[in-house]
């Protein structure tokens, strides 16, 4: 694939045929056993599952419940990671108290947010998964698709419906797609997994430039309803979503919704390689004019013509705002997306008594949301005894990390405690003085953590030759971001030992601070500064290269 092609350019390639579906069997091992047996169905069998050991049973199995949100942790020795779905990282007081009980009773008390508004508990053994799904269950909860080919968690700006400034609130919207969506046998069966958001926010928190399918509130003449964005993703082919050019009304959003997931689940071409079965690759090889006249052809109409809104600037919603209501909400970060049982089950007696409500952010931080003026002082004071003070250094706000060693299968380098050390050392060298600097570490490949579209994006590697006792090293990628400054990242710096990390992060912040213009970002800075120069700069000498 050419570098142009990679990163969303280059000329669109001829539609390959269909293949059938004996191909599609023959050379896709995992639609073999979706079809031998749907994993929609794995939860009958779990009881037997959870009265087996690990060992005895099939990878097949394990497999299948992905689908509802297990993954095998790291190492493979009977312990799970569950993920739980959150729309739009809306939870009532009781459902965040239901998390934080499961957490002390079946996770070793810890939790984690992900940048997908999901929580994610670790240590959690099969025979202990029919009663923690009840649990979660009669709180309003559920994993169904959570992991798998389907459609995960529905993201969506934390404040819908609160925030001072939104076009509309989608809540609506997103509660019926994820209706719509979540458990349902057909969308349980896509062809690799499916990730939508729904906002209204003027700042588009929510990312939709790096998701599947993306709906903007715009108001049109009084109307509620959606620009749509399509075919954005990151891993390791990164797009940004593209505008479908049309305005859906509110009331038509998830039937656009479903077209779009039924034209692409549909058509075996994205079927038959696990590697190009996105929804990218789709709208890649038939363009977005191709994907919108296949939408109308399937709803039978022709969609209005609009132009996806631009973002008002970047939000992340942390520290004290008045709502639109007069309430107000209080964000807090959460170091590394880190927290606990405890501090969860604490935080639903805090919004319980204050009449609120609690919001996941992307960002992997926590929002309590409707507490009314008088009691915002004691929100903010309680927060802070819980280890989550408002006024935290804002590197602590938007730095995120992917979940990483010691838990995750895939990653090469220890990403939480890595970060974790990063923080503290920018902290105390640069102070506030890189307030809202975006560092997205990951420890493999597969950008949990976003790498490609941080201000500095790091993921995890190797280097050549031990350093200080370890191998583990990042690839740094430049010139990305989201936002008003949404763009793909280059790989430019490759191979840095994670003991030399500090240095070469901070000598390139100091050469942004000597030399930008008024005013200018670092991903500017880093995009008018030739390769050569950035690839010197973070080596520490006089002329470009890879670092060692």
């Amino acid at each position: 694939m050419t570098q142009d092609r990679k990163y969303g350019g280059g000329e669109r390639q001829p539609l390959r045929p269909e293949p059938s579906w004996d191909d599609v069997l023959g050379r896709n091992a995992i639609e073999r056993l979706k079809r031998d047996r749907p994993p929609v169905d794995v939860l009958d069998d779990l009881p037997e599952l959870a009265r087996s050991h690990y060992l005895d049973i099939p990878e097949e199995e394990l497999v299948r419940l992905k689908w509802y949100g297990l993954y095998h942790d790291k190492p493979k020795v009977g312990s799970f990671m569950l993920r739980i779905k959150v729309p739009a990282g809306v939870l009532s007081p009781r459902a965040v108290r239901a998390i934080g009980e499961v957490s002390v009773r079946y996770g070793e008390g810890s939790a984690e947010l992900s940048t997908r508004q999901n929580v994610q508990l670790h240590f959690v053994r099969l025979p202990e998964v029919p009663a923690i799904l009840e649990h979660l269950t009669a709180a309003g909860l559920t994993t169904a698709g959570a992991c798998g080919d389907a459609v995960r968690n529905i993201t969506g700006c934390p404040l819908e419906g609160v925030l001072a400034g939104e076009a509309f609130d989608v809540s609506p919207v997103v509660e019926e797609a994820a209706d719509a969506f979540y458990g349902h046998p057909l969308y349980m069966d896509l062809p690799r997994k499916q990730k939508i958001t729904v906002s209204a926010c003027p700042a588009q928190c929510d990312m939709p430039e790096i998701n599947c399918i993306a709906l903007l509130g715009v108001v049109r003449d009084g109307v509620p309803g959606f620009a749509v964005r399509v075919g954005g993703g990151l891993s390791t082919v990164p797009r940004l979503s593209r505008d479908l050019g049309v305005w859906v009304p509110a009331g038509a959003a998830v039937d656009v919704l479903r077209a779009l997931l039924d034209t692409w689940r549909e058509d075996r071409r994205y079927r038959i390689s696990r590697v190009k079965a996105r929804m990218k690759f789709w709208v890649d090889d038939r363009g977005v004019e191709g994907i919108r006249a296949l939408v109308e052809e399937r709803l039978g109409t022709r969609l209005q013509d609009g132009a996806a809104p631009e973002p008002a600037g970047f939000a992340d919603h942390i520290g004290v705002h008045e709502q639109k209501d007069g309430r107000f909400h209080v964000g807090v970060p959460v170091p590394l997306g880190l927290t606990s049982g405890e501090q969860l089950v604490a935080i639903a007696s805090l919004a319980e008594g204050s009449g609120g409500d609690v919001r996941l952010t992307k960002q992997q931080n926590l929002i309590l949301a409707n507490v009314p003026s008088p009691k915002v002082d004691g929100v903010v004071a309680a927060l802070a005894d819980l280890g989550l003070p408002v006024d935290a250094n804002r590197l602590r706000a938007t730095a995120i990390a992917c979940t990483g060693e010691p838990h995750c299968n895939y990653s090469v380098t220890e990403t939480k405690g890595r970060l974790k050390g990063l923080l503290a050392h920018l902290e105390e060298r640069w102070g506030t003085s890189i307030d809202g600097f975006q560092v997205n570490l990951d420890g493999c490949p597969h950008a949990c953590a976003l790498h490609w579209v941080g201000d500095i994006g790091l993921m995890g590697t190797t280097s050549r030759e031990p350093v200080e006792g370890t191998k583990q090293a990042f690839d740094l990628f430049l010139r990305g971001g989201v936002g008003p400054l949404q763009a793909i990242g280059r790989p430019l710096v490759r191979r840095v030992a994670t003991a030399r990390l500090d240095a070469t992060v901070d000598r390139l912040i100091e050469a942004w601070f000597a030399g930008r213009s008024d005013g200018e970002s670092f991903r500017d800075f880093c995009i008018r500064t030739p390769d050569e120069e950035l690839q010197a700069v973070a080596a520490g000498r006089a002329s470009g290269g890879e670092a060692a």
